[in-house]
C-alpha cells in the first residue's frame, strides 16, 4: 500500500477528510484534515477540527505507518485554517458565497478586454455558481482613497465585475483569511 493511500485510508477511517498530504526532504510529514462535508450540511454552522481531533489522527497515523514501516522524522496534523486551500469540486461547492483568493495559471491577456489589468493573475471576490454549472467569483475593485482623506457615503461604488474560471486554469485557490470581530460578516460585494 502506497503511503498516500495508508494517509487516506487512515483518516476517512476515523471519519475526517484529507485536505492536504505535504512530504519534505528532511522527513517531516505534514497531514491537514478537516470534517467530511455535503450539500445537505449548506447553511449549518461550521464545525472546526480542535486539538484532539488532531491528537486522535496523530495517534492513529503512527501507528499505521509504524505496522507499514514507512519512514517519516516528525508527523504534524493540522486543521486546514483561515486560508483553507480549494483543490477540489466538493470544496468549491462546499463554499459557494465565501469570499475567496484565486490565483490564475496565465494572466488574463486579451480576454480582459481592458476591464481589469492584462497581466493580472490574482483576484478575490464572492466564489458563485454560474447558469451553466461552471464557477466564477465576483468582485468590486476597491476606490483608491488617500489616508485619512474623507470619503462621502454618497459616493459612487466601481461596477461589479465577475471572471469565469475552470478549476484547470487555476494554480491556487484558498478561502480569503477575513476575521471579522463583530460577527461572521464575509461579504465583500455589498
Amino acid at each position: 500500500m502506497s503511503f498516500q493511500q495508508i494517509v487516506e485510508q487512515t483518516v476517512s477511517g476515523l471519519g475526517y477528510d484529507l485536505v492536504e498530504i505535504e512530504r519534505s526532504a528532511g522527513g517531516l510529514v505534514r497531514i491537514t484534515i478537516d470534517f467530511p462535508w455535503t450539500l445537505e450540511m449548506r447553511g449549518q454552522v461550521p464545525q472546526f477540527i480542535t486539538v484532539e481531533d488532531c491528537e486522535k489522527v496523530n495517534r492513529q497515523l503512527q501507528f499505521a505507518l509504524e505496522v507499514e514501516n514507512v519512514e517519516y522524522r516528525r508527523l504534524e496534523i493540522s486543521s486546514p485554517g483561515l486560508d483553507r486551500p480549494l483543490r477540489h469540486e466538493k470544496d468549491f461547492e462546499r463554499f459557494v458565497g465565501e469570499i475567496i483568493d484565486i490565483t490564475l495559471k496565465a494572466p488574463m491577456g486579451e480576454a480582459a478586454g481592458g476591464l481589469v489589468n492584462a497581466n493580472r493573475k490574482k483576484f478575490r471576490g464572492a466564489l458563485e455558481r454560474t447558469e451553466q454549472g461552471g464557477w466564477q467569483i465576483v468582485w468590486r475593485d476597491e476606490l483608491k482613497v488617500k489616508p485619512g482623506q474623507k470619503v462621502s457615503k454618497k459616493r459612487e461604488l466601481p461596477p461589479l465585475q465577475a471572471l469565469g474560471f475552470e478549476l484547470d486554469e487555476l494554480r491556487d485557490a484558498r478561502l480569503a483569511p477575513i476575521v471579522d470581530f463583530k460577527g461572521l460578516n464575509r461579504s465583500v460585494v455589498a
